[in-house]
């Protein structure tokens, strides 16, 4: 009963097929393979963006980075939610590859605002040579609390963007759950809603390891390959990550296994009426939820063998048995119903 995180699931099989059919003869390196050719242009044919570059690399991390690097300069600064992933998880990389500054914008439940977006970026470009000047906008989706930007939230707050003049990067490190959350495609999720860039992630959904950054403008390409060698994230053998991605996107796997992930969610959220004193922290749209339940129910779920996060770290520890905990659970594709009913059992007592 692990709901720690989607990064504790299991590889689909056919992606470790894959990767072993990858490994038969030789190849040539760093992305010169026809592995490499076909994935691209898998991508591509997803985001119905047959001109797009399109690079793969390990984590998430320098998927979002590199990204982020190729749409801004040193001194500009990029606009996030506060709790976006990319200031809360990636450990100051976007800063560190691009020499830019995130700049925090506040909204409920981990979405920006228009208004809010809005007010700052004219606060930022109203201290002129003194401070660092309007660069870009990133969105997370799905949130980092769950939570999903609808596509009318998604061009809302890229039309505040462009009306400044700036570029849009969507982290995707859930972009497939998002997608099955909306019901939508790739293609108006990201370049129909005038996204410039975006990190399609792949690892949390079921692949060992690999992430696609897509610019839609195809005069970027040149400078995300040098971006990516000089940032180390060139893999020599690079047909490995290729064949993972090519897998995915094959006959749409990547979203059947994000409808998986976030049917187990569902499920999970339905029967919290079961469980005395169980809420939602937020609302909850994919496959990661946070909820908040009496340690007395955390207690018997621990017990039973169960594995996911508390919030804060101690606060279980001091609470007393009917004091409520907030607790983040995450379903991945692999989850079956049967781990899902044991936990609200336990849950539930």
């Amino acid at each position: 009963m692990n709901f720690a995180s989607d990064n504790t699931g299991p590889v689909h099989p056919a992606i470790m097929a894959a990767v072993v059919a990858a490994n038969d003869g030789a190849a040539m390196p760093y992305g010169n393979d026809d592995i490499t050719a076909m994935a691209r242009d898998a991508v591509r044919a997803a985001f119905e963006a047959p001109e797009a570059a399109v690079e793969f690399v390990a984590t998430g991390s320098v998927a979002n980075a590199l990204a982020l690097a190729c749409l801004v300069k040193p001194w500009d600064g990029i606009f996030c939610h506060r709790v976006a992933h990319v200031e809360e998880d990636e450990c100051g990389a976007p800063e560190f590859y691009s020499n830019a500054k995130l700049i925090l914008v506040d909204g409920a439940d981990a979405r920006m605002t228009p208004e809010a977006l809005d007010a700052a970026i004219l606060q930022a470009a109203d201290r002129g040579v003194h401070g660092v000047q309007p660069g870009a906008v990133t969105i997370t989706n799905i949130t980092e609390r769950g939570t999903v930007y609808t596509l009318a939230e998604i061009r809302a707050l890229v039309d505040v963007a462009k009306a400044h003049g700036l570029p849009v990067h969507l982290d995707g490190a859930r972009f497939a759950n998002a997608c099955a959350a909306l019901e939508c495609t790739p293609a108006e999720m990201t370049w129909k809603a005038g996204v410039d860039a975006v990190s399609f992630g792949g690892t949390k959904n079921g692949c060992l390891g690999v992430e696609a950054v897509v610019l839609f403008d195809p005069a970027r390409r040149r400078e995300l390959e040098l971006r990516r060698k000089r940032g180390g994230h060139l893999l020599s053998k690079h047909r490995y990550l290729s064949a993972q991605m090519g897998a995915y996107c094959a006959e749409g796997l990547w979203l059947d296994m994000a409808r998986a992930a976030n049917a187990r969610m569902a499920q999970l959220v339905q029967g919290l009426a079961r469980v005395p004193g169980a809420r939602m922290a937020h609302p909850v749209a994919g496959n990661l939820g946070f909820f908040e339940l009496p340690r007395a129910s955390h207690d018997r779920a621990f017990a039973a063998g169960a594995r996911y996060y508390t919030f804060p770290g101690d606060a279980i520890e001091h609470a007393a048995p009917e004091d409520a905990v907030r607790c983040r659970i995450v379903c991945d594709w692999s989850k079956p119903a049967e781990e899902v009913e044991a936990l609200l059992t336990a849950w539930a007592g």
